[in-house]
């Protein structure tokens, strides 16, 4: 597989994933708790970088070092998730932001009307699972396997083979 077909399918992994993350929140109504938030940003990230590295495919140290980059975000993305499944089992609380995230209200009238106008989100309840996993356990398991993807195709990028 070419650095150019790595990045694509690393590219269109993280689009599906975070289409099915706003699917779930606008289209089967499951609003997501700050930890969820979380676990969106190195899908983001690694679209960005994707595109990045498939422009520069023809710099293969380059773009290796950006998918490496991209692996990265994927096993932060990880960690969060198994942050977020510890919480969700009462392994551990979660941050002083689960449960809520109205932020300060300066006024008792302002913190009534945001109260009215969120639903807050609770991160250490399971709002949908298959099979026994949450959404967060199969975030682990996507993250861990686009990480070991964006391993292996860094590492195919920028060892030099004689």
């Amino acid at each position: 597989m070419t650095i150019r077909q790595s990045a694509l399918v690393i590219l269109v992994a993280s689009i599906a994933i975070l289409g099915a993350a706003f699917a779930f929140q606008y289209i089967g109504g499951l609003a997501p708790c700050v930890l969820c938030l979380y676990q969106r940003v190195p899908y983001a990230a690694a679209i960005a970088i994707a595109v990045l590295a498939w422009a520069l495919a023809d710099r293969p140290a380059v773009a290796g070092t950006l998918i490496a980059l991209a692996g990265i975000g994927f096993m932060i993305g990880a960690g969060v998730g198994v942050f977020h499944v510890g919480v969700e089992q009462h392994w551990w609380e979660g941050t002083a932001a689960c449960g809520s995230t109205l932020g300060a209200a300066g006024t008792v009238e302002e913190l009534r009307s945001r109260l009215l106008a969120q639903p807050i989100v609770r991160c250490d309840q399971v709002a949908w699972s298959l099979i026994g996993i949450s959404m967060a356990g199969y975030n682990v398991l996507l993250s861990l396997a686009l990480a070991a993807f964006a391993a292996h195709t860094a590492r195919c990028a920028l060892v030099t083979r004689p």
